[in-house]
């Protein structure tokens, strides 16, 4: 465990804006968390920071910002059931490779979303028909509370939509330690996403396998989104918005092109980036902060622009959303 004194955050978030975090610590083990409770760091303000993908910084933090940067992936498979553990301090992205690899499905769907494994239950991640609370099976959490640790299963999470019990009751008391993910041998293939089928067949693949989804994802998403380590942004910035049929219906009266999905429980997931997009952000520029050119879902980091830029432009964005189509847009993203 290394405890340093201000530190810059700038290359610790993917929106590369400059913040100073009091104290930094990397943890790569439980015992490091054990340590810290010990010192009674988490009595004073603190925040887990994984790969950086999903946070906005818009001042100094006056505290201490611990990052977790444990690794290790393992597996066994007891009938049609894979069980996939990883650290939370794996990649994302290594982790759906190391299934490909084996030739585990299930999360070839989502490739190459950023962040790291311990932030995937918090935040319900999910991409192009599959959710990660259709996957997950446990996770191990340290409580910041008691110091002790505690197992939760899918049914304890609360997953929704791009939520969990991470992000609403216990949120900042738990720290994802690792995660273990449910596959099954005989998995189907979705490809029910028009931009997955489309891809296929330009490259004229009638019979797919995970590792061609898992390529088609990721070219879809490059040509889609920008690359943080270039152009500073956390990928979708706002959530898709979750409405019911007579609100689907009133809008279709007046926006019968409307972007939307179906959704298994008679709810309806507009496309946010499609309610941006018709309120005219896409590709314009305000200051330092640029909506992204090919997805107005993205809002980026010309290079210069602070965290508060940074907000205020979403707050812009949110604001014309609910003039236009009464709806308000909430953000993905954490602001710190």
């Amino acid at each position: 465990m290394e405890v340093q004194h201000n530190i810059s955050l700038k290359n610790h978030n993917t929106f590369g804006v400059e913040a100073i975090a009091n104290t930094f610590i990397e943890v790569h083990n439980e015992k490091d968390l054990v340590d810290i409770f010990k010192q009674g760091i988490f009595k004073e303000p603190f925040f887990i920071l994984g790969g950086g993908s999903n946070i906005l910084f818009t001042k100094d933090f006056e505290g201490t910002i611990i990052k977790i940067n444990n690794k290790g992936i393992q597996h066994f498979i007891e009938g049609n059931n894979i069980y996939i553990t990883a650290a939370a301090g794996e990649i994302w992205n290594d982790l759906v490779w190391y299934c490909i690899d084996h030739n585990f499905p299930g999360l070839e769907n989502m490739a190459l979303i950023p962040g790291t494994v311990g932030a995937s239950p918090v935040q319900n991640i999910g991409a192009y028909g599959v959710e990660l609370m259709d996957i997950f099976h446990t996770c191990r959490a340290f409580d910041s509370y008691t110091g002790e640790i505690r197992t939760f299963t899918n049914k304890d999470c609360a997953f929704t939509y791009r939520d969990s019990i991470f992000k609403s009751k216990y949120k900042g008391r738990y720290i994802i330690m690792s995660v273990t993910y449910n596959l099954k041998i005989h998995t189907p293939l979705n490809t029910s996403y028009g931009s997955i089928e489309n891809e296929l067949v330009k490259r004229s693949i009638s019979k797919p396998t995970i590792k061609d989804i898992a390529e088609v994802v990721s070219h879809i998403r490059v040509e889609k989104l920008p690359d943080p380590t270039t152009i500073g942004n956390a990928g979708s910035f706002f959530k898709n918005p979750i409405i019911d049929v007579n609100k689907l219906n009133n809008l279709l009266k007046i926006y019968p092109d409307i972007a939307y999905y179906t959704l298994d429980n008679g709810l309806y997931k507009l496309a946010a980036g499609w309610l941006i997009e018709t309120c005219g952000w896409k590709g314009k520029q305000v200051g330092n902060v640029i909506i992204w050119k090919n997805q107005a879902l993205v809002i980026t980091n010309s290079g210069k622009a602070t965290g508060i830029e940074i907000y205020d432009v979403s707050s812009l964005i949110i604001k014309d959303v609910q003039l236009k189509f009464d709806i308000e847009l909430e953000r993905e993203v954490n602001i710190l």
